[in-house]
């Protein structure tokens, strides 16, 4: 059976990105980090402690809440991180898996990595987690047979419901 396709063009920048690799001035990632900007303008959710991981909403996500969890140092492979980094990653995905929890509700989770381009890391340069929220049923019509995602929710409301939502003590945004 042959399924047509509603045109989601909001896409193109992605796709045209992740096919021609990190842009030339360097890692996204890193611009966002680095930037200075307000973090309600790089959807920045929070940054452990130590400053060595970091929080963010993911620009184009596949529900609302969908956030990634990353090293600040540019690091592309997992096995690469130090013992602090995966000390502090882990912490903050724990963080970032009971906020998401705590602002949605869903029935399940989906937490996982994408290591390197084949296997579907837009960005393979820079290691991150994805921690998205599931409902039962959540696959619906428009996925199913338009290829195409409904988001009910802005990224600045996303990402102020997971502000609210993490929990106390897990260091600044």
């Amino acid at each position: 059976m042959s399924l047509d396709r509603l045109w989601a063009g909001w896409r193109a920048e992605f796709v045209t990105s992740a096919a021609a690799g990190p842009p030339a001035a360097g890692c996204v990632f890193d611009a966002l980090l680095s930037s200075g900007a307000p973090e309600q303008e790089v959807h920045l959710l929070r940054r452990h402690p130590s400053g060595l991981v970091a929080a963010l909403l993911n620009a184009y996500p596949y529900t609302n809440g969908h956030l990634m969890v990353l090293p600040v140092r540019h690091v592309a492979d997992l096995e690469d991180l130090t013992a602090d980094e995966s000390a502090a990653l882990w912490s903050t995905l724990a963080d970032a898996v009971r906020a998401v929890k705590g602002a949605y509700r869903p029935d399940g989770l989906n937490v996982g990595a994408n290591l390197g381009r084949a296997a579907g890391a837009g960005v393979p340069g820079h290691f991150h987690v994805h921690v998205l929220p599931r409902w039962n049923g959540d696959t619906n019509f428009m996925t199913s047979v338009a290829d195409t995602r409904v988001l009910p929710e802005s990224l600045s409301s996303s990402a102020d419901r997971l502000r609210t939502a993490w929990p106390a003590g897990a260091g600044p945004a």
